[in-house]
């Protein structure tokens, strides 16, 4: 015969119930059996734990000293079935959520907000990645779930619209084309233009609207960063068409945003890995995502106006 945790069990309920009786009830046994357990345990310790008088059990010093350290031991317990309960709601854990650079500055922040309000207890990791090293993340599995500018769904993931618009023109407060609501290729005749890095791809489809446009521009300044690309233009250095996520999220700020009249889509996509397992938390990122994207959406239709 060995210690057993049903010897430690009826130990302990007999010891805070007070009597046998009463410990019989709460293990939902009989007493005879309660009584015999504890012979038991007497007998594997080589002590007894109670003094026994016309039915009445007294626990000795000993016992005493023994549920101290059973306490501390159950407390352990009790904090681990407590933590095993709140699985059931899972509000705790890490997400990492992979997407390019210009999408960690504007729309992810203040989606993470809204999820780091509603989820107090959980945590996220934003991994801002170029193109080629996002869609290897993805496919790889190796985040929770990311946003793609591409339409090309990466192996192993499912992939829904996000955000569906357009590039827009940016120009510095109080510019001669700041007046109009829609620009064409030919209002930038001439004019000094901030571009993106030549190997850019919305750069070359810019640079194709205005060569096919046949519209020449001064190609002054170029920047890899379309909040670069802004904040030059801000400064007075030109215009420039860039992703409406971030112009949106530097206009005001010596910067004013318009309407182009030749349509250069500008999409975002969620991205989920499928063999990946899913984080119990991951739709509520995915919700707050989706409400980002909606009040962005509504606010650039308020300043450029709806398609």
């Amino acid at each position: 015969m060995r210690l057993t945790h049903r010897h430690i069990e009826v130990f302990r309920t007999v010891m805070l119930a007070g009597q046998v009786t009463r410990a019989a009830e709460l293990l939902h046994t009989s007493q005879p059996t309660v009584s015999r357990e504890l012979a038991r345990l007497e007998q594997l310790l080589g002590y007894p734990l109670f003094e026994r008088d016309k039915g009445r059990m007294r626990p000795t010093v000993r016992a005493m000293a023994l549920l101290e350290e059973v306490e501390a031991s159950f407390v352990g317990l009790d904090r681990i079935a407590a933590h095993a309960l709140s699985l059931q709601q899972y509000t705790r854990g890490r997400l990492q959520l992979a997407c390019l650079p210009a999408l960690a500055q504007a729309l992810v922040p203040e989606a993470v907000a809204a999820f780091a309000a509603a989820c107090p207890e959980a945590s996220v990791t934003l991994l801002p990645m170029e193109s080629l090293a996002l869609e290897a993340a993805l496919t790889e599995q190796r985040v929770d779930l990311g946003l793609s500018e591409h339409d090309t769904v990466p192996d192993a993931c499912l992939q829904q619209p996000l955000l569906r618009t357009q590039e827009v023109c940016v120009l510095p407060v109080g510019h001669a084309l700041a007046g109009r609501q829609s620009l064409s290729p030919t209002d930038f005749e001439g004019m000094p233009f901030v571009s993106l890095a030549p190997a850019d791809p919305y750069r070359q489809r810019i640079d194709q609207a205005f060569s096919d446009a046949g519209v020449a521009r001064q190609l002054r300044v170029e920047s890899a960063s379309a909040a670069s690309v802004c904040a030059l233009v801000a400064a007075g250095l030109g215009v420039a068409l860039v992703n409406p996520v971030t112009a949106l999220a530097m206009a005001g700020d010596g910067l004013v945003l318009r309407r182009f009249s030749v349509p250069i889509s500008f999409n975002v996509n969620l991205v989920l890995p499928q063999w990946r397992a899913v984080h119990p938390l991951r739709d509520a990122l995915v919700a707050a995502l989706q409400s980002a994207a909606g009040r962005v959406q509504q606010r650039l239709d308020a300043l450029v106006g709806a398609d």
